[in-house]
Formats: structure tokens, sequence, C-alpha cells
């Protein structure tokens, strides 16, 4: 057992299911959209927002994109600046201030002014429109933006290390739109192209592979790309030029202080002359801004599957990483969820698991639960598990958490309602059979030992006895579970066989998630993915890299296509389409 104290000066406001909206939060006001740049009121000495929106439309071309306006500072979404615009962002250890690369020398980039609401963190572009000659103008929740036409004067390609990269060079600078898929990719540039630049770009036979399409006002780059390679887009000055990278190792080392308690870090890491990207969060879990949540696909039932990104944002979570396991044909949890000390899931197998509270108490270790019925008549029927999909013979509980009904998960089983500590039914039930959960009680499930049910006639009356294992669980409200652990007190301490998971499994290279805590006091939530030789770490590899980042507690997640970390509305992680559906996560609320 492990118990990592911390100060409990920092306390947590309890959440409820989720939070307002971000259109919620702010006064949108018809001064707003005939003069953005006068002053707006200030009210308790914050800022209110005079306009906002989530949609941009640059130059005609619609793009879902956040913004906000106050006073005269033209905020937009720090991350669609990076992934559709192709605005660096570059290394900061001040939230409010955020360098980017954006056609400035290296050696001094431009620093704009940052601030963040609930779920994004927006960059004041004013003082960049003007320089280069944007017109915007809010209308409604759409800003429109409308840039200078720019002139290309080049385009031309080369072999790079890891793979290929295309330079398009400019008279000056001009605003790029990148969009792409598994296997293509698309950029937009605001800029024309004259016939010289397009029969050159034609007769290259390296650039057969795109297409190339200029019109008087806008002209775009069209490719296929292999699934293992991604596409990359920065721009350089001295002179003026777009550089395109199409890589298998496209991670580009990023250490950015996101917010107050929550930073945003990426880099390689070897491990054993292997190299694997990493991706993490690391996460103040001491910081009054921030809360830390289990969240699952749906706040009304456990059952179910959703994207991380679907699910971050259907809680309106500022950050998350994937969780648990759950079945993929039922879509039903298999491990601990604990929320508000209320067990959404309980756990299974002794598998690993991390628990916090609301001053920022972590406990990472294996986790058990040991639940009881005593019937008036003194019977003793141990249970098998609260709302989990893991059923073996015996009795499940089920409550409303599970959902408002419960159809059998193997075949026939008998179904006892128990409401105000009561028997008040039984039922033989079908495999296609709902029953409804009491709303103020519980539902029992008893399979294949039917013997049990006679001990639970109408009428008969019960209490429920319950030990958690280690008892230092028992006092954190909130409980995540993946599994197996990984390190405890500085130690390796991997046995995947101790928490019933396969030979294979515990060999096996995949794209891995995993949770940690440091020496510092800081929880890290982490992905690791395929290197550049195609293969993942093992879990081996895993605890190593954990260990690598600071941490001397870590556990184990639900890895492979489920292995997602969201922030600020995308995945920052791996593209989107390639992110399966998952049932549970762990998200992170930022509170300004």
């Amino acid at each position: 057992m492990m118990l990592l104290a911390m100060p409990a000066g920092a306390v947590l406001k309890t959440s409820g299911r989720g939070f307002d909206s971000v259109s919620d939060q702010v006064s949108q006001t018809a001064a707003a959209t005939e003069a953005f740049s006068q002053s707006a009121t200030s009210i308790d000495d914050s800022i209110v927002v005079s306009a906002a929106g989530s949609q941009v439309s640059l130059n005609g071309r619609l793009l879902s994109l956040p913004w906000q306006i106050r006073q005269q500072q033209i905020g937009l979404s720090d991350m669609d600046l990076l992934l559709q615009l192709g605005v660096d962002l570059l290394d900061t250890s001040a939230p409010a201030q955020q360098p980017i690369g954006w056609f400035s020398p290296e050696s001094s980039p431009e620093v704009l002014t940052a601030w963040s609401d609930r779920q994004f963190r927006y960059l004041d572009i004013a003082a960049l429109a003007a320089r280069h000659g944007w017109q915007i103008q809010p209308s409604g929740e759409v800003l429109q933006i409308q840039t200078p036409l720019g002139e290309i004067s080049n385009i031309r390609n080369s072999q790079q290390l890891g793979g290929d990269r295309i330079v398009i060079d400019l008279a000056q600078p001009t605003t790029l739109q990148l969009q792409q898929s598994l296997s293509e990719f698309s950029l937009t540039l605001d800029a024309r192209a004259s016939d010289t630049v397009v029969d050159a770009f034609k007769r290259n036979p390296q650039l057969s592979s795109l297409r190339l399409t200029s019109t008087t006002q806008q002209t775009i780059l069209q490719g296929t790309i292999s699934r293992d390679r991604q596409v990359r887009v920065w721009s350089l000055s001295n002179p003026d030029r777009w550089v395109i990278d199409i890589r298998l190792d496209p991670l580009v080392p990023r250490h950015i202080q996101w917010a107050a308690g929550l930073g945003w870090h990426q880099q390689v890491v070897s491990v054993a002359g292997r190299s694997f990207p990493v991706y993490w969060l690391e996460v103040d879990p001491k910081d009054p801004q921030i809360k830390i949540r289990p969240i699952w696909s749906d706040p009304v039932t456990v059952v179910g599957t959703a994207p991380l990104s679907a699910i971050a944002r259907r809680w309106q979570a500022t950050a998350a990483i994937n969780a648990g396991f759950f079945n993929r044909n039922n879509r039903l949890p298999l491990g601990a969820i604990r929320s508000d000390g209320r067990w959404i899931s309980g756990p299974i197998l002794g598998r690993g698991a991390v628990g916090w509270t609301d001053a920022g108490e972590v406990l990472i270790d294996r986790l058990a639960l040991r639940q009881t019925l005593i019937t008036s008549a003194g019977e003793r029927i141990a249970l098998q598990g609260i709302n989990t999909g893991y059923v073996q013979a015996g009795v499940g509980l089920y409550t409303p958490d599970w959902g408002s009904a419960y159809t059998p998960i193997t075949g026939s089983e008998t179904l006892v309602s128990v409401d105000a500590d009561q028997v008040v039914r039984q039922v033989a039930a079908s495999q296609n059979m709902a029953t409804m959960i009491p709303l103020s009680g519980v539902l029992l499930a008893v399979r294949a030992n039917l013997a049990i049910a006679n001990q639970l006639s109408p009428g008969s009356r019960l209490t429920l006895e319950t030990e958690v294992i280690p008892a230092a669980f028992d006092s954190a409200p909130y409980i995540a579970s993946g599994g197996p652990l990984l390190l405890s007190h500085g130690t390796n301490v991997l046995n995947p066989q101790a928490e019933s998971f396969s030979a294979a499994f515990a060999n096996q290279a995949a794209p891995r998630s995993a949770i940690g805590y440091t020496a510092t006091g800081q929880l890290l939530a982490v992905t690791v993915h395929l290197g550049p030789g195609g293969r993942g770490p093992t879990l081996s590899e895993l605890s190593e890299i954990m260990r690598q980042l600071g941490c001397t507690d870590a556990v184990n997640l639900d890895g492979g296509s489920s292995s997602s970390l969201y922030l600020a509305g995308t995945l920052i992680n791996r593209s989107p389409q390639t992110a399966a559906r998952i049932n549970n996560a762990i998200g992170i609320f930022f509170e300004p």
C-alpha cells in the first residue's frame, strides 16, 4: 500500500456531471459586432468577453475554430492555430505569453498574449493581423477574416532523413490551411501561382504524386500519404516560405505551460536503444483551478462507448486521457470508476488503479473491493461485482448509475429488485429482457448458482458490508483503473500475471497510456506511440519511460487504438481517424 500525502491547502470545488458551456459564460453584445476594438467593461477585476463563437471565415472558407474578443484583443484557439493554420507554438513557461513561429526569425519569435477559459486557450492575434493587413470583423458567432492575396514564386522539394520536404517560396507571408486524413492531405494557400510556377511544378518528376490547382484567389496542393506518415507544416522568414514535411517521425518536441497547473509536453524518449514518441500532460492536483474527474461516454449510463474527443466535449473537460478497460462487444466497463464517492463501476481482479482527493492526495496501487450481502436470516452472500461487464457465477449488483434498466449479460439470469434495503420482487429474465433498476435501490443479477435466489425472497431485508483493499482507497472519492501496476515508491513492480493479464498482453508491443505520480507532486497523463520502426513499447518499456519522466508511482491504462490524449478540443497524440471509441476516461477541468 502506498499513500502519497500532499498539503491540503488547495481544495478543489465539488463538480457536477459537467460544466456550463463557453457560450453560457460570455456576453455577446451588439456593440461588439459594430466595433470590436472598443474597450469592454471590467467586472470583479476580470475582463468581459464581448463576442465569441466557434467558427472563423478565412477568406470565405468556413473553419471550425473557437474565438473570443475582449477589449482590443482578438483571440483564436491555440490548438487550431497550430493544427489548422500552421502557426507553430514554441516552448513557454508562462501561460499568458505564447511565443509563436509565423514568418519570424527563429532567434526572435513573436510573443502573443494568451488567456484560457474552461475549454480553450486563446492567442491574441490583433497586433499580428494589423502588421500583415488582415481585416477582421465579427458577425454573430462567425469571425470574418480577410487577408491580402499572396504570390507563390517557386515550389521545390528535397529528401530529408525520415521523410520528404516540400518548400513553397512566397513573395510575402500568406495564410495557409492544412487538412489531412489517414491517406491524403490538402494545403490551401491564400496566394496565386503564375503559369510559370505551375508549369515548373508539373515538370518536376519528384512531385508527380502531388496535384497543384491555382486560381486568381488561392492555390491548393493535394497529395497522398502512407498510413504510417504524417504531415507537418511551418513557416520561415528571409525569404518567406512554407515548409511541408511528410515524415515517419513527425513529433515536434514541445514544453508549453498551457495554464496554471497544466503543462503540455512531448518529446522522444529512448529505452534500450529504441526511441518512442511520448506525449504527456503534467497536472498539479493541488492547484485550486484544476479539477480531476473520471468521465465516461454518457453521463446517464455507464454502458456505451464514444471517441475520447466526444466524451471530453460532452463533459466540457479541458483535457483528458483514456482510462480503463472495457468489453468492445457489449461496451461495458471492466474496471473501477468512482466519482464523488460512488462506485460507477467496481474494480475487478485486483488490478492497478489511481485514486485522488480534492485536497490533492494521490494513491496508485492495486485495488480490490469485497462486498457481502447479509440477509435478515443472517446468511452471507458474496457479491461478484458492481456495475461491471466482468461476470462470473454468483451475484452482480447494479445501481442507477448503470442506467435506467439492466439487460442480462449471460443469457438467463434471476433478477432481484431491492428498494429501501428490502427485496421487492424476483423475475427470471432472458438475455433480451430489460428490467428497470429501482431509483432508490439496486438490482441483483443472480447467475448460474440460482440456489442463491432462494435466500433473496421478496420481503427479505438486506444490509451491505463493504471492504476496500487497500483501505486507503476508501478515502479517495475519485478512482480510475487500468493495470497492471508499473511503479511503486520508485521501484518497478510490474507483474501482469498477478492482475490476471495474459502473457500475450504482457509481452505485446503497442501504443500505451499510463498515469503516474512524481516525487514533486505532479500527476502525469502519458501516451506513448509507435517509434520510427513501427513498434510500440512493451509494458516493461512503458515502466522505464514513466521512470524517466520522473514518476515514482505509475499504472498502465487501456492502450492500443484506445490510447488517446486530448487537450482543448483536439487529440494531441494521434489522428482522430486512428483513435478507437472508449468507455471511460480521466478528465481534467481548468477553472480560471
